[in-house]
């Protein structure tokens, strides 16, 4: 395993995996969730527990960025490694937003995929 740092308020699956930070594989849930029956998820966890790093795996699972699970479960787990467009929306910066501030920040980021 090496001497890996701790990735200490990364969270970014993507630098997590380049810049060579200790990572816990949790690929098999992210497998084992994205193939389920279910047609909907309902993922509630407490604030500084990992949704941001989670809704960035799917990002890079979705997109399609096999070689960023190289060594983990995910690499033996998935077969077809299909490249889907993937919105992520980062909601922190409408915090404290109003509804039309909210309309305004979504538009915006919606302008911004429109674009790509």
């Amino acid at each position: 395993m090496g001497n890996k740092i701790y990735p200490i308020g990364i969270q970014n699956f993507e630098s997590l995996r380049l810049d060579g930070y200790f990572y816990i594989d949790k690929t098999a849930y992210v497998y084992r969730m994205t193939h389920s029956a279910s047609s909907y998820m309902f993922l509630s966890r407490p604030r500084r527990f990992g949704k941001s790093l989670l809704t960035s795996t799917l990002h890079s699972y979705f997109s399609g960025r096999k070689e960023l699970f190289h060594g983990l479960a995910m690499e033996k787990l998935e077969k077809e490694w299909t490249e889907y467009p993937v919105l992520h929306f980062d909601m922190s910066t409408a915090k404290h937003a109003d509804s039309e501030q909210l309309l305004q920040e979504l538009n915006l980021k919606l302008y911004g995929y429109e674009q790509i």
